[in-house]
């Protein structure tokens, strides 16, 4: 059920901190994607370095990290989520949630998110006893917050009562029942990926360098918004994501078989990067150099996988979405792909080699539709990909 999606997870400063180590485990077993949050109170109880090992993600810290604030870094934090949750919540962390504040990177990020939170609150009985937390948790369950636990046992005060956090596996029952429903839910959306190898002989072939990451990380996102997602991949560098329909391919003419055959769909993305001729007729056995001479190749244009279906009268899917991979007049060359192509959307990026985008993990895209351009920040593949799912999710709704 957690197969791509993502979590913030908050870690908060008391002893139950240590709990929240075994929580990330958790839910990356399940291909739950974790980005995590320490409160400088939660230092005191587990390392930086031990909750990125387990999350396999950078740690999040400071509120005035001027590299990422020059980007907004705390907002991006807030909304690239399907969930955040707060694992341990202290008193402290609930009472601030509850009023408002916003003094720490914790705080600012649950003030600024409109992203679903769930809350574990850890707290000695006498504090989760008291009045004012209880009219916190009052408020907070109000404004839509859900709260798993806490337990009743042994504190590590000595004490004995409820304040316990929720268990690790409890946690993460909680989230597969927060994110059971997504925005995508029974929709169906294909998303094409990767580059396409079309053969010259058994050891040779002509390709691109996409990697095939923005697709991949497309089709996480679509999944973790509730979608089915067909995935028909080329030959990528990196591995399919959990959780979607993977229908591996090698050319051009296979991506257009399997394409035609994922349909009909609600929405259809066409991230792949097509190659655009073939060799008419591929050698059976390889190729032999001869001296002064040079083989024959004899090129043709492959299928437009693109056009084909944005043409298509009934079982056209009710939104379909391009990219165009540039080097020059990016924006002015995409639009008019968009108008030859027929299609709804073009996401456009500038592939020049400077750029270090193809094949890099970060993109910076143009957002080409009917009613203009949108320019798009650069940013991490995948907040690129939750960003376009978001949009995809509006336009199907």
């Amino acid at each position: 059920m957690l197969a791509g999606k993502r979590v913030l997870l908050i870690i908060g400063g008391g002893i139950a901190a240590y709990k929240a180590l075994d929580l990330v485990r958790r839910l990356r077993e399940r291909g739950c994607s974790v980005t995590p949050v320490l409160t400088r109170a939660a230092e005191h109880f587990v390392t930086p370095l031990s909750v990125s090992a387990l999350a396999g993600e950078e740690v999040h810290r400071d509120l005035f990290d001027l590299t990422k604030e020059a980007e907004m870094g705390h907002i991006q934090l807030s909304r690239v989520a399907d969930l955040v949750v707060v694992a341990p919540a202290t008193a402290d962390l609930m009472a601030k949630m509850a009023q408002g504040h916003a003094d720490d990177l914790a705080s600012t990020l649950l003030l600024a998110t409109d992203t679903p939170v769930l809350i574990a609150p850890a707290m000695n009985v006498r504090m989760w006893d008291h009045a004012a937390t209880r009219r916190n948790l009052a408020t907070l369950k109000a404004d839509g917050v859900r709260v798993t636990g806490p337990n009743e046992g042994d504190m590590a005060c000595g004490e004995y009562g409820p304040g316990r956090m929720a268990e690790p596996l409890e946690i993460v029952a909680a989230v597969e029942e927060a994110l059971a429903d997504g925005p995508l839910k029974g929709r169906r959306v294909l998303v094409t990926s990767g580059p396409t190898h079309e053969p010259i002989d058994p050891v040779r072939y002509i390709a691109n360098r996409s990697s095939g990451s923005q697709g991949t990380a497309i089709a996480r996102a679509l999944a973790g918004l509730g979608a089915q997602v067909v995935f028909v991949t080329g030959p990528a560098a990196v591995a399919p994501p959990e959780g979607v329909e993977v229908v591996p391919v090698e050319s051009a003419a296979e991506m257009l078989e399997a394409v035609q055959a994922a349909l009909p769909v609600d929405a259809a993305v066409f991230a792949a990067a097509v190659a655009d001729w073939r060799v008419t007729t591929a050698s059976g056995s390889k190729i032999k150099k001869k001296a002064g001479e040079l083989p024959p190749l004899e090129l043709a244009e492959n299928p437009d996988i693109l056009a084909s279906v944005a043409g298509l009268g009934e079982g056209r899917p009710g939104l379909v979405v391009g990219f165009a991979a540039e080097t020059d007049d990016v924006v002015a060359n995409a639009t008019a792909k968009r108008g030859r192509k027929g299609c709804d959307w073009i996401v456009a990026n500038d592939v020049s080699p400077a750029t270090g985008i193809m094949g890099g993990k970060e993109n910076a895209v143009h957002l080409i539709t009917g009613d203009g351009v949108e320019d798009w920040p650069r940013m991490s593949k995948d907040q690129v990909a939750m960003r376009l799912a978001s949009r995809i999710a509006e336009a199907l709704d």
